[in-house]
Order: C-alpha cells, then structure tokens, then sequence
C-alpha cells in the first residue's frame, strides 16, 4: 500500500500561507528543487485539493516546453505529464480529466482503495500543498508522513498546517536536511504504534 505523504512549505509558527492566502515568503532555490525533484521522480502519483490542483494544471503542462523553462521546470513539468493525479473535489464532481481520478464522497474508502489498487513505480502518494485537503485527510487518519520545509520566518497569523486534530499524532523523524538559504527540511513518518 502507497503511503500518503504531505508535502508542505510551512513558517517557524506552523502557517503554510498568510491570512489572504500569500506564499511569497516560502524560500526555493536550485539546491531545494533538486531534491524535491528527487523525491518527486521516485513516485509516480500526486495528490491534490482542487483549488491547487486547478493552478498546477494552469501551469505545469506546458511550464518545460517555454524557451526560459529552468532545469526544474523542465523536470517537473515531464513528471506532471506523465504521473497519475487524485483530486479531492466536490465542484469536480463527475468530471473527467486526463489522468486523473476525482475524489467527491466517501473519501475515507475511496483514498484507501487507490492506495491499495495503484500499480506503477513509487511507494508514495504526494499531497502537494493544499491546506483545506489536508485538513480534511488530517481528521480522517489518512496521512501517513510530513515532508515539511519550514522556513526561516515567523508569520504571526495565516492558514495553519494543523487544524481540526482530534487526538495526538505519534511522528518519527526519518531525516532533516539544512539549505544554504535556511529552510529546514523535515520528513516524518506518523507512527501508529
């Protein structure tokens, strides 16, 4: 079964974007997007809400073909194409995507089928972003680890990463990794013992 993974930009006080939705204070550089770009290319299935599956598909289909793309976009932009998308979305209810399988109901039982059914390369399902999907597999259990870059920055007020928790959760810290530009990376993987 594929692990659920989320994948998230988050400040010092544990916001992943400020109180009108800003990210411009999220740290990347070319250090960061190779291993991200890493990570990503050993999976093979991403994992979006629908608010932030609608801009990556605004951008990343055609992001590698532009004269300017950089390494990273060219990169990312070829395993997009080609990886196996899950969308959680009651607007996109009944919709059919390329390469792409819509989550409305019964999430729960649906995310746990395509765990278990998804064939291909990868051992994880990445959940890029999208807080209020987050959330929402937060409450349900269904998030198996954290790969959090937090950075160098403390926001005061915006969208928490962790937000309607019932219970504890157990982590154990699989690795860190330092940037030149000071964020932090973190991986975790939620210990259910």
């Amino acid at each position: 079964m594929k692990n659920i993974i989320s994948f998230m930009h988050v400040s010092l006080d544990g916001f992943v974007a400020g109180p009108n939705g800003e990210m411009n204070w999220i740290k990347v550089d070319e250090e960061i997007f190779d291993q991200v770009g890493r990570r990503v290319s050993e999976s093979d299935t991403a994992l979006y809400g629908r608010v932030t599956y609608e801009m990556m598909e605004n951008y990343w289909p055609a992001a590698g073909e532009a004269p300017d793309a950089s390494k990273h976009d060219r990169e990312h932009s070829a395993w997009y194409n080609q990886a196996k998308k899950i969308v959680l979305s009651h607007t996109l209810k009944g919709a059919v995507l390329k390469n792409t399988t819509i989550i409305s109901d019964h999430l729960s039982d649906n995310l746990r089928n395509l765990q278990q059914t998804e064939d291909g390369g990868g051992k994880e399902i990445l959940l890029f972003g999208s807080p209020s999907a987050t959330h929402s597999l937060m409450q349900l259990d269904l998030i198996d680890g954290y790969w959090l870059f937090v950075n160098p920055i403390i926001l005061g007020k915006g969208i928490p990463l962790f937000s309607g928790i019932k219970d504890k959760i157990n982590l154990r810290l699989l690795s860190t990794q330092e940037f030149s530009c000071g964020v932090t990376a973190l991986d975790y993987l939620v210990d259910r013992k």
